[in-house]
C-alpha cells in the first residue's frame, strides 16, 4: 500500500507519517523501482500503536522509549506516572471551575463584577461589603476607596502565602460589619479631602490619627511595624505607593505609620 493509504488506515495524516519517519519512530520501506514506497500490514499495525500511544497523552519521546523495550517495563512505568500527571490536572481543573462558579454567582448576586475581579472569595466579600456601603452613600464613592481595592487586589496577588497573614487581618476587619465599614469610608472620604492640600494643613495630622484609630491591635500585630520610620524598601513598592498620592495624602499615611509603631510599642 502507498503512504496515502496507510495513512488513512491508522487515522493519520501522510504528514505525521513522514514525521515518524524523519525521528525514527516508523522504520520507512525502501523505495520500489517504480520510485514507489510500499507499506505492509505490519507497517499499518506500528503506526496504529503510535498513534494508540500518544492519543494516551506520551509525548513522542516517551512512544520512543516504550518502543525501544521489548518486555514493554517501560510502558508500565510511563503509563503510571502519565496516570499521576492526568490526575494532578484534574484535580488543577476542578479547583479552576470551582473558583469559576464562585465568580459566576457573584456576578449573579451583585449584577457585575468588580473591576479588581477575579480575587480570592474572602476579598470579594469585602468588595460586596463595599458596594453595598458605597450605594448608601449621599454622594459618589470616595477615590481612595477604590484605590484600596486595588492595593488589596495586588498586594493578595503578589504576596507570598507566608506573608499575608496581616492581609487577612485587614480584610477581616474591614468585613467585620457595617460600622467597621462606615469607618472606613470615613477615613477613605478623608483622605480625599487631602487630595488638594499643603503636606502642612491641619488635616494631615487629623486624618493620619484617624487612619491609626482604624486599624486594630490584632491587624497591628499582623503587620510588624518596624520598630523605626516605614519598613525598608526592597522593591520600589512603597515609593510607587507614595507617588500614587498627593503630598498630603503622603503625609498622612507616613505619620499615620508613625503613631502605629508608637502604638505597637
Amino acid at each position: 500500500m502507498r503512504i496515502g493509504e496507510l495513512a488513512a488506515i491508522a487515522g493519520v495524516t501522510t504528514r505525521a507519517v513522514r514525521h515518524y519517519h524523519r525521528i525514527g519512530l516508523l522504520p520507512e520501506p525502501p523505495r520500489q523501482p517504480n520510485g514507489y514506497r510500499e507499506y505492509s500490514l505490519r507497517d499499518a499495525a506500528e503506526l496504529a500503536r503510535l498513534r494508540r500511544l500518544t492519543e494516551l497523552g506520551l509525548s513522542l519521546d516517551e512512544v520512543k522509549d516504550v518502543l525501544a523495550n521489548d518486555a514493554g517495563r517501560d510502558l508500565v512505568e510511563i503509563l503510571t506516572e502519565l496516570d499521576a500527571d492526568l490526575a494532578r490536572q484534574e484535580d488543577a481543573i476542578r479547583q479552576r471551575r470551582a473558583r469559576l462558579r464562585q465568580l459566576l454567582e457573584q456576578a449573579e448576586r451583585t449584577g457585575r463584577l468588580p473591576a479588581e475581579a477575579p480575587v480570592s472569595p474572602e476579598l470579594a466579600a469585602v468588595f460586596e461589603d463595599m458596594a453595598r456601603t458605597s450605594a448608601l452613600l449621599p454622594g459618589p464613592e470616595p477615590a481612595m476607596a477604590a484605590k484600596e481595592r486595588q492595593l488589596l487586589a495586588l498586594l493578595e496577588t503578589g504576596s507570598p502565602d507566608g506573608d499575608r497573614g496581616w492581609l487577612k487581618v485587614l480584610v477581616h476587619t474591614l468585613g467585620a460589619g457595617p460600622e467597621a465599614m462606615r469607618r472606613a469610608y470615613d477615613v477613605y472620604a478623608r483622605l480625599d479631602e487631602l487630595a488638594d492640600a499643603a503636606e502642612d494643613d491641619p488635616r494631615v495630622e487629623q486624618t493620619a490619627r484617624a487612619v491609626a484609630e482604624s486599624i486594630p491591635d490584632a491587624a497591628l500585630r499582623a503587620m510588624g511595624i518596624p520598630d523605626r520610620g516605614v519598613a525598608k524598601d526592597e522593591n520600589g513598592f512603597l515609593d510607587a505607593f507614595f507617588e500614587d498620592h498627593s503630598p498630603a495624602q503622603a503625609a498622612a499615611i507616613r505619620r499615620a505609620i508613625v503613631l502605629l509603631r508608637e502604638r505597637a510599642g
